[in-house]
């Protein structure tokens, strides 16, 4: 009875090793989609770019002074490099347990996380994350390469949080618990253009904070041409920053009566317009690893939401960023 078990647990092994690859799932591309959050053709497109950097990226990183072994000595990797991609797209895409990531790729559960640490630095070189298209919309200086980066001339602003494990310590369990949310919860601000592309993201900040002293800390500078749209939650940032061009819906005040009809249209025309930075949070909620309790530690949260919204900027660029 044992050695049969035995056997079928093995052969369970053998045939998700065997279903968890590459040639298996582009051959089924709603699964693939659904798997890894990106459709094959930018999948593909990826894993070039990734394979034209990874040998000088793996000289440097075996070449670091930290490390006591000499380049060629350790372990090969198991798993080639589009394996390796794929396991970790699957990651954040689905945000398993590294035990049933191992599982499924016939890994060591340190290993799976080894594999993930690796190529993020090199992924995060591959896509579009926001901190490159801001450096870039920054330098914009003629009417045509402002639009480029900010079509329409607009840029839309929203905070999204999410939550995190009860901290131990009694000060970061105060610090992090929001009262929006009732929970313990990090928030990161985004701003996007009208097609939804994230052009700024700010550092995690502790869910106590409010969405307007986040905004202070660290707000975009965007080109003067360019309208800000931001919800009820940043009122006062037209007198605070007029150089933004900022725009906010009208927001019933005490002692002032109802809104008027002509005042109300324009926040719903506005919160029409506003739908895009919404969807954009959506996006970068489908991959679960955004969208669930973040179960890593802190330090590398910054990292996670940099390649999250690089992902979604790949979606809406195309394979020809």
């Amino acid at each position: 009875m044992l050695i049969r078990l035995f056997s079928c647990a093995s052969w369970l092994i053998a045939g998700c090793a065997l279903l968890l690859n590459y040639k298996w799932l582009s051959r089924r591309p709603l699964i693939f989609r659904s798997f890894t959050g990106l459709e094959v053709p930018e999948f593909d497109s990826l894993y070039l770019r990734m394979e034209a950097l990874y040998p000088k990226y793996e000289v440097e990183r075996l070449s670091r002074k930290d490390r006591k072994r000499k380049i060629g000595a350790g372990r090969p990797f198991k798993l080639p490099l589009k394996g390796r991609l794929l396991m970790f797209l699957i990651h954040y895409r689905l945000y398993i347990s590294s035990t049933l990531t191992g599982f499924l790729f016939d890994l060591d559960q340190s290993n799976v996380l080894k594999n993930i640490r690796i190529l993020e630095p090199l992924v995060k070189e591959c896509i579009p994350i926001p901190k490159k298209l801001y450096e870039r919309a920054k330098r914009a200086r003629t009417v045509e390469e402002v639009e480029e980066y900010f079509p329409g001339f607009k840029a839309f602003i929203d905070a999204t949080e999410q939550e995190i494990p009860r901290p131990k310590d009694k000060r970061k369990r105060r610090s992090h618990y929001s009262g929006k949310r009732k929970r313990h919860t990090v928030k990161t601000q985004l701003t996007v253009n009208s097609k939804g592309l994230i052009i700024h993201k700010t550092p995690h900040a502790r869910g106590r904070r409010h969405d307007y002293d986040v905004f202070k800390t660290n707000h975009p500078r965007v080109p003067p041409e360019v309208n800000c749209n931001l919800d009820r939650g940043y009122d006062g940032v037209e007198n605070d920053y007029p150089e933004l061009n900022p725009t906010t819906p009208y927001k019933r005040r005490r002692g002032m009566g109802e809104l008027t009809m002509e005042q109300k249209s324009f926040n719903h025309e506005l919160a029409k317009e506003r739908v895009v930075v919404e969807h954009t949070i959506s996006r970068m909620k489908k991959f679960r690893i955004m969208g669930e309790e973040f179960r890593n530690r802190l330090r590398w949260y910054d990292r996670a939401t940099d390649i999250v919204s690089g992902l979604v900027n790949l979606r809406i660029m195309g394979t020809t960023m």
